[in-house]
């Protein structure tokens, strides 16, 4: 797939590079691509960097793992998603994107993008880089309306090493989804547990 990736911090460095090395082309969407501070991580060849618009307009996929502040500014940026794939990582546990509770509501406001699904958001960059634990995949989970979205979404994580993708539902449990990844950072900060640590859904 043709993936743009808007933020190149820590999650969205995982993400970009775990992709990369699974033989997916994938953008940098920045401000300044000349500026771009982050070269570093363009150190795969199926990595590159472009302005958010022209990153947008040459991929299939778009996943946004910036700050939820920036959102406004993000759509405005990205030009016709229309006929994307948007992949919302981020969380509003302590800065919303107003006046929408969450971003990827935020996002479905704001664009003319049917196909959303808020994915990656529910532990941290470490496992986003290396999901095995003990040998075995740990496990993602999303929300969203658009079926599509989803099943590219769970294609894109098991790329990544992920073993299992669980649906929490529609749109409306986009804040519940969030408040699962509330719960993985209160475990591993707050706690004190560490953020080597992850969720896996057992059956018996």
């Amino acid at each position: 797939m043709k993936i743009a990736v808007i933020g190149s911090g820590n999650v969205g460095g995982a993400l970009a590079l775990g992709w990369a090395k699974a033989g997916h082309q994938v953008a940098f969407g920045v401000r300044n691509p000349g500026e771009f501070k982050g070269s570093r991580l363009e150190s795969h060849p199926n990595l590159n960097s472009a302005s958010i618009a022209e990153a947008v307009s040459n991929s299939e996929v778009v996943v946004l793992a910036a700050v939820p502040q920036a959102v406004h500014d993000i759509v405005k940026a990205m030009g016709d998603v229309s006929q994307k794939i948007i992949i919302d990582t981020m969380n509003s546990v302590r800065v919303k994107p107003d006046p929408y509770s969450n971003t990827t509501e935020a996002l479905t406001k704001l664009t003319n993008c049917q196909n959303i699904v808020k994915c990656f958001n529910t532990t941290g960059a470490e496992n986003m880089a290396n999901p095995t634990y003990q040998g075995r995949g740990i496990d993602m989970f999303y929300a969203g309306d658009s079926d599509r979205a989803k099943q590219v979404a769970e294609t894109l994580a098991k790329d990544l090493g992920f073993e299992a993708v669980y649906n929490f539902g529609g749109s409306d449990k986009f804040n519940l989804l969030e408040q699962f990844a509330l719960s993985w950072i209160n475990l591993a900060m707050m706690q004190g547990y560490g953020r080597n640590i992850a969720f896996k859904v057992v059956k018996r």
